[in-house]
C-alpha cells in the first residue's frame, strides 16, 4: 500500500499540474474515445468535482462508495445525450461552478446525508457536466466514443478519490476534509476568474 503522505503529495501535484479549464464549449476534438477520456483530465473544474465525489462517497462509506459514483456517471451520460440532441438546459455553466464549491464543502464538512439524498445532489450536478460536454460534440459525429471516454475517465477519477480517502483511514480523515476545502476554494477561484 502506498504511504498516505506520498499519495497526498501525488494528488496535490496532479491537481497543481492540471491545465486551466477550457471546458465549455467546443474546444478541441470531441469525437474520439481518447478526446473524451482526456477531457476530464484537462480542466481543474472536472478533476476536482470527480475526485471530490469519490472522497465524499468514501467518507460516507457503505453503499455510497459505489452508488454515488454510479449516480454521477449515469446521469452525466444522460446529460450528454440531451446536450447532443440540443435539448436546452438552463444554468449549465453556473451549475458546473456551483458543483465544484458544493462538493468541496460537502467533503470539507464531512456532510453525512442519506445515500438517496446524496445521490440526488450528485445527479443534479452530473446532469450539468454531461450536458455541457454533449453540446460540444459536432453535428457530423456520433459522439458515443467521446462520451464513453469521458465516462471511463470520470469513473477513474471517482475511484482515485475513493482510494485516497480509504487509504487515509479514520486517523487521517482530516486530510480528506482539507482536500474538500481546497476543492471549494478552487470553485470560488474559478467563479471569480482567479484560478
Amino acid at each position: 500500500m502506498i504511504p498516505a503522505k506520498r499519495l497526498c503529495l501525488s494528488a496535490i501535484l496532479l491537481l497543481a499540474a492540471a491545465m486551466p479549464a477550457y471546458a465549455h464549449v467546443g474546444i478541441g476534438t470531441t469525437s474520439s474515445l481518447t478526446a473524451g477520456f482526456m477531457h476530464p483530465l484537462s480542466g481543474l473544474d472536472h478533476m476536482t468535482v470527480m475526485v471530490a465525489v469519490g472522497l465524499w462517497a468514501a467518507l460516507k462509506g457503505g453503499k455510497a462508495i459505489w452508488a454515488w459514483p454510479a449516480a454521477f456517471a449515469g446521469v452525466m451520460l444522460v446529460g450528454g445525450a440531451l446536450g447532443m440532441l440540443h435539448m436546452p438546459l438552463p444554468f449549465v455553466e453556473p451549475g458546473i461552478l456551483a458543483s465544484v464549491v458544493a462538493f468541496g464543502l460537502l467533503v470539507a464538512l464531512a456532510t453525512d446525508l442519506p445515500v438517496s439524498t446524496g445521490a440526488a445532489i450528485i445527479a443534479l450536478f452530473a446532469l450539468f457536466h454531461g450536458h455541457a460536454h454533449g453540446t460540444e460534440v459536432p453535428e457530423n459525429a456520433g459522439g458515443l466514443e467521446y462520451m464513453a471516454g469521458f465516462a471511463v475517465a470520470t469513473v477513474l477519477l471517482h475511484a482515485a478519490g475513493i482510494a485516497v480517502a480509504l487509504s487515509l483511514g479514520q486517523r487521517f480523515r482530516g486530510l480528506a476534509r482539507i482536500a474538500g476545502a481546497a476543492c471549494a476554494a478552487v470553485g470560488v477561484g474559478l467563479a471569480f476568474g482567479v484560478v
